[in-house]
């Protein structure tokens, strides 16, 4: 049974890209293996502290898989803070991880370039990143195409250490959904919570519409034919809606003769309902905190048991341990 891993942060609260890029997959996943996904709160101290906050975007991120399709049954769901031997992971594969790796990272020039802070953290991100996956023995990753490329980092960082120590991990695959791999912001750039453009999931309904019926558009006349392909309004809404629904929407917007307004109209509609029993399911999750404890805590040992295997492997091999 292929092993499936991949993490999420609690930075923030969560928005339509993190449900695309990472939720929705991974919904679908943990019927093909066995998953594991994890709540990335080390990740998200490089741009959060606020201790409060951290642990309720922690706790909100667990309620939010939960309403938005993880079965505990068939996945496990986990904080990474939970999992001790992570750090002693990173720094083992940091003392192999070339600098020039690092610095060719588009991620880290990207967050840069938008006004955050650099710091060692965020530089290395990668081989915390890298640990994650590689202490699990994980099989596939689910990432957003931006995660490409750190996912290539974690298979150059263990292909170093199998040279340098000998066979110690397994390289694992990515698994990119394409039709959801860039998903736009209120602004048309990717969303992002760095970007302050996002849509949250689970926001009050007026917050959601005001979001949608914000977004920035060009100045092409209401009569005058529109590309839907170029556009950030039908990238979301094909994303939602059936496939009859988005060409129905692509031929409107082809003919002229209706306005941005309505089309964010359409889109507001479609994300309201799509997500209408995931809000249900996320008020009756939330009246029983025991259960979400449970489930972290069940995640946790699962995930602790598999990382403990592999860790007296690799500090066997490094020299740490017999």
């Amino acid at each position: 049974m292929k092993r499936i891993l991949s993490g999420i942060q609690p930075s923030g609260a969560l928005h339509l890209g993190n449900y695309l890029g990472m939720m929705r997959p991974a919904v679908e996943l943990q019927h093909q293996g066995e998953a594991l996904y994890f709540i990335a709160d080390l990740h998200a101290l490089t741009s959060l502290h606020d201790a409060d906050a951290l642990r309720r975007y922690s706790r909100d991120v667990a309620l939010d898989f939960l309403a938005c399709g993880l079965d505990p049954a068939k996945a496990f769901l986990f904080r990474q803070s939970d999992i001790p031997k992570v750090p002693l992971l990173t720094w083992i594969l940091s003392t192999v991880t070339p600098m020039g790796l690092l610095e060719r990272c588009h991620s880290y020039k990207d967050k840069i370039a938008h006004g955050i802070a650099p710091s060692h953290a965020l530089f290395s991100y990668p081989v915390l990143m890298a640990a994650d996956i590689l202490i699990y023995d994980s099989d596939i990753v689910p990432v957003g195409k931006d995660q490409k490329q750190h996912l290539e980092v974690t298979r150059d960082i263990a292909v170093k250490v199998n040279e340098t120590f000998g066979p110690t991990f397994k390289l694992p695959e990515p698994s990119i959904r394409e039709d959801a791999a860039l998903v736009p912001g209120t602004d048309g750039a990717k969303m992002s919570k760095s970007y302050h453009n996002t849509i949250e999931i689970f926001a009050e309904e007026k917050t959601i519409k005001k979001k949608i019926m914000g977004m920035v558009t060009d100045s092409t006349p209401v009569e005058a034919p529109k590309d839907p392909e170029s556009n950030a309004i039908y990238q979301l809404y094909k994303l939602f809606a059936s496939a009859d629904e988005a060409a129905a929407m692509a031929e409107k917007f082809r003919a002229g003769g209706t306005g941005y307004g309505d089309f964010k109209k359409q889109l507001f509609a479609a994300v309201w309902e799509y997500f209408a029993p995931m809000r249900a399911k996320r008020a009756e999750i939330a009246t029983d905190p025991g259960y979400v404890d449970d489930v972290l805590r069940r995640g946790a040992a699962h995930a602790n048991a598999l990382a403990d295997k592999v860790m007296a492997r690799v500090e066997s091999a490094v020299g740490l341990r017999p």
